[in-house]
């Protein structure tokens, strides 16, 4: 028996403020939160020196019997779940339930305390002075390790780690616990923190903006002509996903409903994109959603040179031009791990609000971009579906199709 999966709470840490609203708010004024890092001025042969932050970010209210093992990507991460819980009313007993899951990822997990730690080990010939809780800061499956037991959850733990659609991933991983039968209720999401080792490695691919130091806020260009490529940020989102019938019988609010993931694989390129993969992936959303059209679709696009092509060429495959069409990494930059779930409360933000966000620092459309219906200012729009594309490293592909109940 399928059964219905419904979104009770949600929270996000981005460039452009905390929570649902700040992040509402910072797209409507058309706030970016990209800027120039000057933390990296004295790391040498760095072209991209530009990045999305959270700035104030305060972690002291989780108790350091918890944070203690957490690096600050779980941290951001448990701040937005604590706030997603909070939201749907989920009380702790509720959360402790066998029938409650938890599904959380990240491209890195803790970069941070990873090249810390690294650096001591080189600097010391050794392992003199290395925390004992180094490993669980960083270890590839820290984000949802962590939340588990600050949360005290006792149901099943799927962490996923899969570069730019962990989160994306994680919620999608969520969604089939619950439609399946298998949870009642799942916490999910993810997050990535800052670090320049992703600029020098991204870098070193050719697949930065490089030309924008001086300008930062026009950095990221998603669909432009002069786009150069991707710049890197922070990020991290959270979801609550109920199963409709338990939802409604709590009297929960309920956001939206997820009707419809997909995932699958090119098999043919580690890093080269996919027309076939990412349109083949958007299909089988929508058919599994039975949803037909969507309204608004919260593009993947990073900015790079062949990714941005492939995936409006996918899309008018599928849709033409009648799918209003935007990626808000140009607000952003890119989250990596958090994108996923951060532009899936973006997804849900246009469906409640009627508000879909225009591509920032889209001045001309790159010839080669398929004719789409590019957001180019601000719309109102009653939409009834949101559709969510996020791509990755490996082929991996990912479609989440979000829906008023």
């Amino acid at each position: 028996m399928s059964r219905r999966v419904v979104v009770t709470g949600a929270s996000c840490y981005s460039p452009l403020g905390n929570g649902m609203e700040a992040l509402y708010d910072g797209l409507f004024v058309g706030r970016c939160g990209v800027r120039y890092m000057s933390e990296w001025d004295e790391v040498n042969g760095l072209k991209s020196r530009v990045a999305g932050t959270i700035d104030n970010f305060d972690a002291s209210s989780i108790s350091r019997q918890y944070r203690r093992t957490m690096d600050r990507v779980a941290q951001m991460c448990a701040k937005a779940l604590e706030e997603a819980i909070a939201l749907s009313g989920l009380s702790s007993e509720e959360i402790a339930n066998p029938k409650t899951g938890i599904s959380f990822g990240s491209a890195m997990g803790g970069l941070d305390t990873l090249y810390d730690t690294a650096s001591l080990i080189y600097k010391n010939g050794g392992f003199k002075n290395i925390s004992a809780t180094a490993f669980l800061r960083f270890m590839s499956h820290t984000v949802s390790a962590n939340l588990a037991v600050m949360f005290g959850v006792t149901g099943r733990n799927i962490p996923t780690c899969s570069a730019c659609t962990a989160s994306s991933q994680a919620i999608g991983v969520a969604y089939e616990q619950i439609k399946n039968g298998a949870a009642k209720i799942m916490l999910c999401g993810g997050g990535e923190g800052l670090h320049f080792v992703q600029a020098g490695i991204f870098d070193s691919m050719g697949a930065t903006a490089v030309s924008f130091n001086s300008s930062p806020e026009a950095a990221s260009r998603p669909f432009d002509s002069k786009r150069e490529g991707l710049v890197v940020s922070e990020g991290a989102g959270a979801l609550v996903l109920e199963e409709y019938e338990h939802a409604k019988k709590r009297g929960a609010n309920i956001l939206a409903e997820l009707v419809g993931y997909a995932n699958n694989c090119d098999g043919s390129h580690i890093t080269l994109p996919s027309k076939d993969g990412m349109k083949a992936v958007m299909n089988e959303a929508l058919r599994q959603s039975g949803v037909g059209a969507a309204g608004y679709i919260n593009a993947h696009a990073t900015a790079t040179k062949q990714g941005d092509i492939a995936e409006s060429e996918a899309i008018f495959e599928l849709f033409g031009d009648k799918a209003a069409v935007s990626s808000t990494k140009g607000y952003t930059g890119h989250m990596f791990g958090g994108g996923g779930a951060v532009e899936s409360i973006v997804c849900i933000l246009a469906l409640q609000k009627g508000f879909l966000p225009s591509n920032m620092n889209l001045e001309s459309v790159d010839k080669g971009c398929a004719k789409l219906d590019f957001i180019l200012s601000h719309r109102e729009a009653d939409i009834k579906v949101a559709v969510n594309n996020n791509f990755a490293f490996g082929g991996i592909n990912t479609c989440l199709v979000f829906s008023k109940i």
